[in-house]
């Protein structure tokens, strides 16, 4: 039974979560958020699309499968360690690299950034991949 009002919520929510998830994953490294939150976010963003529109339909708007998505936030965040070994500090040591410094939009990017991508795909993947196998059932 499809309804025209979840539909028409879906359909301005999912972007709304979408950018909201983003913000959230990076305002993670200062104040409360980050890959979990976020990737909690993005999976309940395709969710509600889902139950509006249907599995198949949201899966087709995927560049990923939610299981090639998991698979991939895993190795980003594996990945986020190894700079710290190269450099010769322990497995998932921090470091940090400012852009665009001495002015008003001073970026700080660093390796923890790199590992919460890792975990909000993943957790977005996961998400995504239990609750489409529920909802085909």
């Amino acid at each position: 039974m499809e309804s025209v009002i979840l539909q028409i919520a879906a359909r301005h929510m999912r972007p709304l979560l979408v950018i909201l998830s983003l913000v959230v994953l990076y305002r993670g490294h200062n104040e409360p958020g980050g890959g979990f939150i976020g990737g909690l976010m993005l999976g309940t963003a395709y969710i509600l699309y889902a139950m509006a529109f249907g599995v198949a339909k949201t899966q087709s708007r995927f560049v990923f499968s939610p299981l090639n998505l998991t698979a991939l936030g895993l190795l980003i965040a594996v990945i986020s360690g190894l700079p710290a070994l190269i450099a010769g500090a322990p497995f998932m040591t921090g470091g940090w690299v400012t852009l665009f410094a001495d002015t008003v939009m001073e970026l700080k990017l660093g390796t923890p950034l790199i590992f919460d991508v890792g975990v909000y795909l993943t957790v977005a993947g996961m998400l995504m991949l239990v609750m489409f196998s529920i909802m085909e059932e």
